[in-house]
C-alpha cells in the first residue's frame, strides 16, 4: 500500500488480503464510467489474462471491480475502496476521477499489471483490505513534448498518452512545429508538409558540435493521425493542446511559403528547412498575407482539436529576434500604422491578434512567457520557462499561469554531471532536484497563487532522435515531476524524497515492464552513452529565478 507513485492523499490499511482477482472477476460500471470500464478491460484485463466480464453488485458479491461517481467529490478526485467479501469499488467526482483510481489499482496489482500479456506463471497478486482517498493538487498537470526537431511516429506518440496516463498527468502539449519541421497537415497550405516536413541532414549534438548527420530527416501526421490521437487522450481524459509557433521559430514554415518571410531584408526563396539548433533569426512578418495564411492554419487546427478536449491553443510566441523587423521597410510601415513605439509592441499586436481571433471561436491563447513582452492580451494564459518571473508578473496581473522553468522541469537537460551522459545539455537535474521543485513561488498573494492553474515539464527533442533517448531523458524523472503535479499532501516544503526514492524501487519494476528505457540508478548502460559528442556544458548551479 505504501509504493504508490503519486503518493495519495489518505492511505489506510485494513488488513490482510482482501481481494484476488480471478477468471471469475467481473466489472460493474455503472453510468458514466465507461472509458475506465473500457480501459481496465483491455489494459488490466489483458495483463492478467482476465475477461472481466460485466457484471453487478448483486451476482458479482464481493469478486467484482465496481465504478460509479459521487459528484460530492472533486471531479478528479476518487475513493478506492478494498474490503473483505466486497471486492474493489471505485468512486469518482467524474468519469476522470474513476480513471485515476483505476491507475491506482493498477498499482495495487504489482508490476505484472503493467504488461501485455499474462506472464503464464502463478496468479495475480492479492489486493489488501485498504482505504484509499485521493485528489490532484493541480487541473494542469502536463508534459510537453517537442516533435518538430526529431519526428516521433503516431505509435510513440499513443505509448506516450499512455505513460502519461499511468502517472496520473492531464495535459500533452504537442509541439508541432518549429525551424526544423513542420509536423501536421495543413490540407489547404500542402507544401507546409510537403517542404516542410523534411530536412536534408541534422547538427549531431549541440549547435557548436561539429558533428553532422548526413540521413535526411522528417515526417508528419496526417489530419486522421491527429485525430486519432486526440481521441487515444480523450479516453484517457488527457487534454492535447497543440503548439503552432509564431511569430518565430517559423523557418520550417516559410521555407515552404517564402512569401511568409521578411522578403524585403532576406531572399527567403533561398531558405530551407533548417538543420542545426538555437534561436532563428528568420521570422515571420507582420503582413496581411501572414495573418490570413495563419487563420487559415488555425481553422484546420480548431477542426482537429476539438474546444472539448483542447480548450487552449499554444501560438509559441517565445525566441522572437527582431532583427529582420528593424530592417524591414514593410515591418516598420506597420509599426508606424499601428502607432507602435517598437517591436516588442509589434509582436504584442501579433498574438494580440490570433488572441481575439481564437477568442471569438470559443478557445483561449497559452503562449511561453514572451508574450508578456509588449501587453499581454486579456484573456491569454502564460507558459512560465525563463524561470518563475513571468509566471509571478502574470499570475499577479490575473492572468492565469503554467509553471515550468528551464531551470527545474526541462527534462531533456542532463540528470547527472558525469562524463558518461549522452549529449548532455543544459543544468544538472537529477531525480531528487525534480521532486523538490514547487510550482507555487513563495510570496505570492494568494489571489495570484490560484491562477497557478498547474504546471509541466518540458522535453525538447534536438539531441533525442528516437523513442529509446526520449525515455532515457524523461525516465525516471517524470515520476517525480508526477507527484510534484498531483500530491497535495505533504506539503511542498515537507516532501520526504527519502521516502519517494524507496517507493521508485517498486515503480522501476512498473517501467520494467512498460518496456520504458530510463535512465538506471548507476548511470547510462554502455549502449545509452554518446561519448565525443559536443553538449552544452553549463558550470555551476543555475539561478533560480
Amino acid at each position: 500500500m505504501d509504493n504508490l507513485i503519486p503518493a495519495p492523499v489518505r492511505t489506510e490499511d485494513g488488513g490482510p488480503h482482501a481481494f484476488l482477482p480471478d477468471r471469475s472477476t467481473t466489472l460493474t460500471a455503472h453510468p458514466g464510467t465507461e472509458s475506465a470500464e473500457s480501459w481496465l478491460r483491455t489494459t488490466l484485463g489483458g495483463a492478467l489474462g482476465l475477461p472481466l466480464a460485466p457484471g453487478t453488485r448483486v451476482d458479482g458479491a464481493g469478486n467484482t471491480v465496481e465504478l460509479r461517481i459521487d459528484a460530492c467529490l472533486e471531479p478528479e478526485g476518487y475513493r478506492l475502496s478494498v474490503a473483505p467479501g466486497a471486492g474493489v469499488r471505485i468512486t469518482g467526482g467524474s468519469a476522470a476521477g474513476v480513471f485515476w483510481g483505476a491507475q491506482t489499482l493498477r498499482q495495487l496489482l504489482g508490476p505484472e499489471a503493467f504488461r501485455r500479456a499474462p506472464l503464464g506463471a502463478g496468479t495475480p497478486r492479492g489486493i489488501p483490505a485498504v482505504e484509499i482517498e485521493d485528489r490532484p493538487r493541480f487541473p494542469w498537470r502536463g508534459l510537453m513534448l517537442d516533435v518538430a526537431r526529431h519526428f516521433m511516429p503516431k505509435d510513440d506518440v499513443l505509448r506516450y498518452l499512455d505513460l502519461l496516463a499511468a502517472h496520473k498527468l492531464n495535459v500533452f502539449h504537442f509541439h508541432l512545429t518549429d525551424d526544423q519541421g513542420w509536423r501536421i497537415e495543413i490540407k489547404r497550405h500542402p507544401r507546409l508538409t510537403e517542404t516542410g516536413a523534411w530536412r536534408a541532414r541534422t547538427k549531431y549534438g549541440h549547435r557548436a558540435s561539429e558533428l553532422w548527420d548526413e540521413t535526411p530527416h522528417g515526417g508528419f501526421y496526417t489530419q486522421d493521425d491527429i485525430r486519432e490521437i486526440v481521441a487515444y487522450a480523450a479516453e484517457r481524459h488527457i487534454r492535447v493542446v497543440p503548439e503552432i509557433d509564431i511569430p518565430g521559430h517559423s523557418q520550417a514554415a516559410i521555407s515552404a511559403y517564402p512569401e511568409l518571410g521578411n522578403t524585403d531584408v532576406v531572399d527567403t526563396s533561398a531558405l530551407s528547412v533548417w538543420d542545426t539548433w538555437g534561436i532563428n533569426p528568420n521570422v515571420l512578418a507582420p503582413t496581411d498575407t501572414t495573418l490570413r495564411f495563419f487563420e487559415g492554419v488555425f481553422e484546420e487546427v480548431l477542426g482537429l482539436f476539438p474546444a472539448a478536449t483542447s480548450p487552449f491553443i499554444h501560438i509559441g510566441g517565445d525566441e522572437c529576434l527582431k532583427d529582420q523587423w528593424k530592417d524591414s521597410p514593410t515591418a516598420q510601415a506597420r509599426m508606424a500604422e499601428l502607432g507602435l513605439p517598437d517591436e516588442d509592441a509589434l509582436q504584442s499586436w501579433f498574438i494580440r491578434h490570433f488572441d481575439d481571433w481564437l477568442t471569438a471561436r470559443g478557445r483561449r491563447l497559452i503562449g511561453w512567457d514572451e508574450i508578456l513582452e509588449g501587453g499581454l492580451p486579456e484573456g491569454a494564459a502564460v507558459s512560465s520557462w525563463r524561470g518563475y518571473a513571468g509566471g509571478v508578473a502574470a499570475a499577479e496581473a490575473g492572468h492565469d499561469v503554467v509553471m515550468c522553468p528551464e531551470q527545474q522541469v526541462y527534462l531533456d537537460h542532463r540528470q547527472d554531471g558525469g562524463p558518461d551522459e549522452p549529449m548532455p545539455i543544459g543544468f544538472v537535474r537529477t531525480l531528487e532536484d525534480v521532486y523538490r521543485f514547487e510550482p507555487v513561488p513563495p510570496g505570492l498573494s494568494e489571489e495570484a497563487a490560484r491562477h497557478i492553474i498547474g504546471t509541466q515539464a518540458n522535453v525538447w527533442t534536438e539531441v533525442m532522435q528516437n523513442r529509446a533517448r526520449v525515455d532515457y531523458q524523461v525516465f525516471p524523472r517524470l515520476a517525480a515531476f508526477a507527484e510534484v503535479a498531483w500530491s497535495a499532501l505533504p506539503a511542498p516544503g515537507e516532501r520526504d524524497f527519502t521516502d519517494f526514492d524507496r517507493r521508485m524501487g517498486t515503480h522501476y519494476a512498473r517501467l520494467d515492464a512498460l518496456g520504458v528505457a530510463y535512465r538506471p540508478v548507476g548511470g547510462p548502460l554502455p549502449w545509452q552513452r554518446r561519448p565525443g559528442v559536443l553538449g552544452r556544458p553549463i558550470e555551476g548551479p543555475p539561478p533560480n529565478v
